[in-house]
Parts: structure tokens; sequence; C-alpha cells
């Protein structure tokens, strides 16, 4: 690999040649200021603030963009590089209202934060409204344009990572602005599939979660409401950072203590019908198999990902398997089987969902989410949300003693909680699949083959006679590759496992900001943690869910499990 030789602020440094200046500068500790750069996504220099100067050079560069040269002598800090940063700010402020304490994004807030990092204190220009005021017309998303720098992080990864496209600049110069095709709102342009992908980009507060905390405070004051709160399991390798903790810290038995300090009646675990999922879309596999179905099976457990490809395949979705996802397997149970077996009306149980997930608010809203005779799920509250409610308790988070979930629906296994990660729901799958079709144990129970952060993994692994070849892919982007080759027939898969979202649910748009990929692979170290520390980690063997077949459902794939777990779904337009 060819080296280049650089001084930054007369400090010599030796990289790779193609590495940007930006790069080359966090090498030897300097800081250059930036607002529309993102390490997920391609420069696209629109913010100007880390400008840099060059000697010999009469222009000022990018650093996010700029490669350094061999022989280059680059100032971070000259007075002309600093005038032109203030001026930058200076217009990005123009066209954000100063009102940080009505902010969602107050405290959190990389435009304050660089703001107060180059010394901004005044503004020369006038305020600059654009059109359309707050946009609510979705049940997971909401815009705000007044708050838009026009950055162009949420066009960038709604178009090069998820490959939807749903937003876009409209005008021109300095009367630019972000909108959705034809003006409509992002909920009514049918692109946006509110995997909330945006959200996590935005540097402001231009784009949040519609919250339901308000709901969930109003039913847990509610003394004739019986309220249950699942627990997803991307969720707990991720609370903690909302609270100083390390990216990567496992925060399961806080995270229970803190949500019964709430007020929930019951705190159960999603990683239950997670490991019902493995039970009824493994055993669909192998009905497909067997009797010749429709092959590859596409797992159905992100809303996102669903959304997509009703939207954009929708000739698809024969493929898709009718299993629901575990939040609405979870909802369609408490409001059923956990009732009956307590002797509560459904009508006064209030079922609360803490997701990484805003495309989940969109899911428990669906005309098909309402097995139990209710809407299955009542609320959905992101890792934000229920960190911000948390936060009212004034805990100690870190240092709260751990709890476990309640029985019955919060006994889970190791396969249930790497359902958090890109290529878990395989894992698990296979996991149960081999030792049902051969009655012997897996040898080798970590499918590696499956995990990392690929944006494609292939394997083939050998169950009895049968060789099972399995595709995973994360983030919606990867989707279309696997699904374009369906489409062409060139797919000789019998499963493929598809998550809306970078990483998989622990990368989701519910998820503590910022985001990247260093961060979603410590949150994907944490989960694998917690399934080498279970004493389960294989679904069938879950002894809770065993005993739901036994006293309720009966056989997997069976009647009642079809009529309360499996749902079918519906080609959309897409504008």
């Amino acid at each position: 690999m060819k080296m280049v030789h650089i001084k930054i602020n007369n400090i010599g440094v030796e990289v790779p040649e193609g590495t940007t200046i930006l790069d080359a500068a966090k090498k030897v500790n300097i800081n250059i200021p930036t607002l529309c750069y993102h390490p997920d996504l391609e420069p696209v220099s629109a913010c100007r603030l880390c400008v840099v100067e060059i000697k010999g050079d009469r222009l000022l560069r990018t650093a996010c963009s700029y490669k350094a040269i061999d022989g280059q002598e680059i100032f971070t800090n000259t007075p002309l590089v600093r005038e032109s940063r203030k001026m930058a700010m200076e217009l990005l402020l123009s066209r954000h209202p100063q009102k940080c304490t009505e902010c969602i994004r107050n405290g959190n807030c990389e435009l304050r934060e660089m703001s107060d990092q180059l010394g901004i204190r005044e503004i020369s220009f006038e305020y600059h409204q654009r059109p359309g005021g707050l946009d609510l017309s979705s049940s997971a998303i909401v815009r705000d344009p007044s708050k838009c720098i026009l950055c162009r992080r949420c066009i960038q990864v709604c178009a090069e990572v998820q490959g939807v496209s749903a937003i876009g600049v409209e005008g021109r110069g300095y009367d630019s602005w972000v909108d959705t095709p034809f003006a409509k709102g992002i909920g009514e342009s049918g692109a946006c599939v509110s995997c909330g992908q945006c959200i996590d980009r935005c540097p402001v507060g231009a784009l949040y979660e519609k919250t339901h905390v308000q709901k969930v405070w109003d039913a847990l004051k509610d003394p004739r409401k019986h309220v249950i709160v699942q627990t997803a399991p991307a969720v707990r390798a991720a609370l903690g950072e909302e609270f100083g903790m390390p990216a990567g810290s496992l925060v399961t038995g806080q995270m229970v203590t803190a949500l019964r300090m709430l007020g929930f009646d019951k705190v159960m675990d999603t990683d239950f019908t997670a490991d019902l999922t493995i039970i009824e879309e493994g055993t669909e596999l192998l009905n497909r198999v067997k009797s010749g179905g429709i092959l590859p099976l596409l797992t159905s457990c992100s809303p996102g990902w669903i959304n997509f490809i009703e939207h954009f395949y929708p000739q698809l979705l024969p493929h898709v398997s009718s299993c629901k996802s575990p939040q609405q397997m979870f909802g369609a149970l408490v409001k059923t089987y956990y009732a009956e077996k307590n002797n509560i009306d459904p009508a006064d149980i209030f079922c609360v969902s803490l997701m990484p997930c805003t495309a989940k608010k969109f899911e428990s809203e669906r005309p098909e989410m309402r097995a139990s005779g209710y809407q299955d799920v009542d609320a959905v509250l992101t890792t934000r949300e229920v960190a911000s409610m948390i936060k009212e308790l004034g805990v100690d988070f870190p240092n709260l003693p751990e709890q476990e979930h309640d029985d019955p629906m919060g006994i889970s296994t190791g396969a249930g909680v790497i359902f958090g990660a890109t290529g878990g729901v395989m894992e698990a799958a296979l996991r149960t699949v081999y030792e049902i079709v051969t009655k012997k144990e897996l040898p080798n129970i970590d499918i590696k083959a499956v995990r990392g952060m690929e944006g494609v993994k292939e394997a083939e692994i050998p169950v009895g006679d049968l060789r099972v070849k399995a595709a995973v892919a994360h983030g919606l982007g990867n989707a279309r590759k696997l699904l374009d080759k369906i489409v062409a027939g060139k797919a000789d898969y019998h499963f493929i496992e598809i998550m809306a979202c970078p990483g998989g649910c622990l990368g989701g748009g519910g998820q503590p900001v910022p985001t990247t990929l260093e961060i979603r692979k410590k949150r994907a170290e944490a989960i694998y943690r917690a399934d080498k520390g279970l004493p389960l980690r294989k679904s069938h063997e879950n002894p809770a869910v065993k005993k739901l077949y036994e006293e309720f459902l009966g056989e997997p794939n069976g009647e009642k499990a079809h009529h309360l777990l499996h749902t079918h779904y519906v080609e959309k337009s897409v504008y």
C-alpha cells in the first residue's frame, strides 16, 4: 500500500494514499469540526465547517472529502479558516430556530455543540423560514422542517443505505429545503418505510419519533389498567448509552428494575416470543421444504422490511413468512393466554413494547394486528423514549440493583436474545431446525457464518440429508440485492433473513444517537455475551414456550397458533 507523508499544523503524519484530510487529522488527535459528515455515508461537503488551508493552494478545501497528497502542509486553525467556519455556522443557524429548550435533541444536538465549539454568540443573518409546518402524517416519524439545516444526511441514508429515497432536496441555493415527492406528508408519500434511519443520522431535531411517552404515563396512573411492558433484545445492549455507559454495556437487570420503578405491573421479555417465532417459523420452513412450497422463505420480524417489500417488491410477498413479529405475537398472547391465566379482562390490559425501532409504532397500529379482539400492542416506546422516562425518576441507572423478568412470558433462551443482531434470527432458527430434523444435538451451537456486519452473508448448513442454503441481509439497500436475485430466478436459497436496519435491530432507528459501525459492533458483542451467559440457548428448549403449546396453542402452525401468531401482508403503492 502506497503511503503519503503530510504535515497538519506542523505535525508530521503518514497515511495510506486515498485517506481524507479529516481521517489523517484524527490520527494525530486534531479535531476538525463537521456536521454534514457521518462515518456511515459518503461525504457531500454541504456544511463547509471542515474547511482547511493548504500551503500553496488558493482555495480552502473540505477535509471530509479532500484526499491527502504527499508533501502537503495543512493548517486547520488559521484566521481565514476560523472566519470561514464561523460564517458557515451562522448561515446554518439562520436556518434553525434558537429554541433549544423546546427541542427533542436538547442536550444532544450536534449543531449546538458545534456552534459552542466555534464560539458563536451572535448571528449576523435573519432567520430563514422554509416552506411547510410540522409533518405529523406518519405514525412513526415526525418531521420539523423549521429545524432542518440542509446537511443532507437524511437524504443520503434513505437513498444510499436503505435504497428508498423517500425524501430529497427541493428548490435551489439558499432557498433549498428537504421534502417528500409531491410535497406529501412523509406518512402519505408511500415510499417511507418508517425505519427511522433518517432520525439517527439527523444532527438536529428536524426528525424524531412520534412519541408514545404521555400515553404510557397516562396508562400507568390509571388504576383500572393492568400495564405490561415487553423488552426487545437489542434495547438491553444500548440503553446504558443514554446514561453515560460505554457502548456494548449489557443492562438487562438494571432495565428491569427501572421499569418496575416506573410502575409497570409486569415486566416481561420479547425474547420469549422470539423463541416462539423460531418454533412457528422453523415449522413453516420445514413444511414448505417437505411440501414443495414457495422458497426461499423470507423472515418477517422487521416491520420496516415488511413495509419495504409491500411497497417495492409486492410480487414476492408469497415468499414472506406468515409469522408475526415477536412484538405482535407477545401482544396477542398477553390479551388472550395471559389474560385467561390471570383472570383479567383483556380490555383492562395495556400492553407496552420497549423497542429499538420506530417502525414498530407503525406495526402496532396495523389493522391486521388485532387478533385478540383489541389492538394487541397499545404503545411502543423507543430506547430513547424509555430513557427519558427513567431520567424523570432521578435514579442512578448504572448502579441500580439487577432484577429478573416476570413469568411466564419473561423466560427466554440465548436464541431469543440474538434476534437483536443481524444473522440472529437465522442462527436461532438453524439451532432449532437442525435438532428437530436430526434428533441430534447441534455439534457447534455458535453458527458464525451468519454473524458479522458484512452487508450480505451466505451459508450452507447440513441438516440431516438436507443442506440448508441460507442468506442474511441487513439494511434495505442490501435487501434489494437478494430480492433482485429472487426476481431474476437466481436465488438458490431455502431461507433468507432480512433486517431493515444496518446491524439489525441493534442499529434501529429508535436507538441512542449516535450510532456508527463501531457502536453497532459493540452492541452485537453484548448480545452474543448475553446468549453465552444463559443456561438455555435453543428456542425449542424454552420450558415456558413448551407449556404455552401444551396449555393453550396446541401444535406449532396449528389452527389456534395461526389465528393468533400469523398474519398476511398486502401490496401498497409507492406514491
